[in-house]
């Protein structure tokens, strides 16, 4: 059974995944792989997140049914991951009878302990279209910055959470009339009842990001409150139990989706998959704009609902592109696709992003003069050149024939170190350091053969220059090993250039010798 459970917050079902979203997932799959290579038993699962009012107006602007624009999606978004390497051992769907049972599982187990309740609230209702407006379906000012056309969930401009009566000058979305204010029942889940809970479990938890924990713990000083957490028909999502009219709010299902998408995995047995998640280590990769629904309604359903809480949750910051936020004006706005269109190679954004990102929550800039530069100078120049150069040598001079080196060479033990460097920053998911170690072994290599000057030792010692060359190779085994998180096509590509099989972490110090290398062929050629 897995022991380490790896998920990355779910897309919303009613877009393209672009460049900003692809750093979480490029971020998580590097993590995940990294954790295989090393021999842990790890799975990476997640979903579109399908429910909620904007898949509702998306699909009524497309004339099309909600089934239909999430199904659209889920097509376009696993092409668009597997086409940038993201490896999923389950992706999903929050619309899925695996996930209504996970979610009726919870708030049943809630509801029984008394932490859900009813109670009358009011809502704003649109005449006209004679409906309840939840969240997306109607907008006006933002009562906290004065911000206009904001939606009813939250400001855009200052990122303010309130209700859609809070809203001044509110309108309907869809004929742009002026609500009404009706009464209706809402369930409530008790947020507030988990306040020392949350407290203990965040103060405790050394594995957190350091600046999050201290940002949710004054939040939970300050005072949580009960989370309202139905919404009125019509809505696209799951009927609460024993309701006809009021449904699940999406934040409630969608993480669940997470538990779901592992019964996915588990070949859609929840009996199986409830017991599994209990027993192993949940860690989470998200964005820091949802840092307040993962950190404070997600663990207290768990802790209601007794489902074992994630051990870590790792928060990245928000991309921007040449130093602002992407733009389809500037021609900054990239959708996957497109980038993949313009650059070819998924690995050259693979890299980029492991070089920017950290266990902290910074932003990152998707610099695309940056990129080019790390990308010829670093990852061609470095990396690939110093492969290419060894094997084309032996190729050529060697008749691809390599013998022994001796493992007393001072060399060895500082890349060694570096190894063990890398290793552990893998682990903290500083990825920029692992990727830092990494081209440093490289640098190292190509060091170790600019100063032994190959093409002239062989017209003197042939022997010699094979051991050179030997090792040389060794080095370019360690590369594809330590470097494949970071870049699975080109370490599988170079590992059969070396003429060895897949290689595991535990393959790093078990040396090729005695043997010949396939043919030298380029790895990575330069952005023009």
């Amino acid at each position: 059974m897995p022991k380490i459970i790896v998920t990355s917050a779910l897309p919303y079902a009613n877009g393209s995944i672009h460049v900003g979203h692809l750093v979480e997932y490029i971020q998580t799959d590097i993590f995940v792989r990294f954790l295989k290579l090393i021999g842990e038993d790890a799975v990476y699962c997640c979903a579109d997140d399908t429910h909620g009012t904007p898949i509702e107006i998306k699909a009524s602007q497309l004339g099309i049914k909600p089934e239909e624009l999430i199904a659209k999606f889920a097509k376009e978004h696993v092409a668009d991951f597997k086409s940038f390497l993201i490896n999923f051992d389950s992706y999903y769907s929050t619309n899925s009878s695996e996930n209504k049972y996970f979610s009726d599982l919870i708030f049943s187990r809630a509801k029984e302990k008394g932490f859900i309740y009813t109670k009358m609230i009011k809502i704003t209702y649109c005449e006209k279209c004679k409906r309840a407006l939840p969240d997306r379906y109607v907008k006006g000012i933002c009562p906290k910055c004065g911000a206009s056309e904001q939606y009813g969930d939250a400001c855009e401009k200052c990122g303010a959470k309130y209700e859609p009566i809070d809203l001044e000058n509110p309108k309907c979305a869809v004929c742009g009339t002026e609500p009404v204010l009706k009464e209706s029942i809402h369930y409530f889940f008790k947020l507030t009842a988990f306040s020392d809970k949350l407290k203990k479990w965040l103060a405790e938890n050394k594995k957190l990001q350091p600046e999050i924990r201290n940002y949710i713990l004054n939040w939970v000083k300050e005072g949580l409150k009960d989370w309202d957490i139905s919404r009125d028909g019509p809505y696209f999502g799951f009927k609460i139990i024993g309701e006809e009219d009021k449904y699940y709010y999406v934040w409630l299902d969608a993480p669940i989706g997470y538990i779901s998408s592992f019964a996915n995995y588990l070949k859609k047995d929840t009996k199986k998959a409830e017991k599994a998640w209990n027993d192993s280590r949940i860690i989470h990769f998200i964005g820091k704009d949802i840092i307040y629904f993962h950190f404070l309604f997600w663990p207290a359903m768990l802790m209601a609902a007794d489902f074992t809480l994630p051990e870590s949750l790792v928060v990245h910051g928000f991309l921007t592109v040449n130093g602002e936020k992407m733009s389809k004006s500037r021609g900054t706005f990239f959708t996957a696709k497109d980038f993949l269109k313009k650059y070819k190679n998924p690995e050259y954004l693979r890299y980029y992003y492991a070089g920017l990102l950290s266990k902290k929550m910074s932003d990152l800039d998707l610099n695309l003069e940056n990129f080019k530069k790390n990308i010829n100078n670093e990852l061609v120049a470095n990396l690939s050149n110093f492969c290419y150069r060894v094997l084309s040598f032996c190729n050529k001079n060697l008749d691809s024939k390599i013998s022994d080196f001796d493992k007393n060479e001072p060399m060895l033990i500082e890349i060694k170190e570096r190894v063990e460097k890398a290793k552990k920053n893998y682990s903290d998911v500083n990825l920029k350091e692992a990727l830092s170690e990494i081209m440093a072994i490289s640098a190292l290599g190509n060091k170790y053969f600019q100063e032994n000057e190959p093409w002239k030792l062989i017209k003197e010692d042939k022997e010699k220059t094979q051991k050179i060359i030997t090792f040389c190779v060794n080095i370019a085994k360690i590369l594809s090993i330590i470097c494949q998180p970071v870049l699975p096509d080109f370490s599988l590509r170079l590992q059969k250039q070396l003429n060895v099989k897949e290689q595991k972490w535990k393959d790093m110090d078990k040396y090729i010798k005695n043997t010949s290398v396939g043919k030298a062929e380029i790895l990575v050629k330069k952005i023009d």
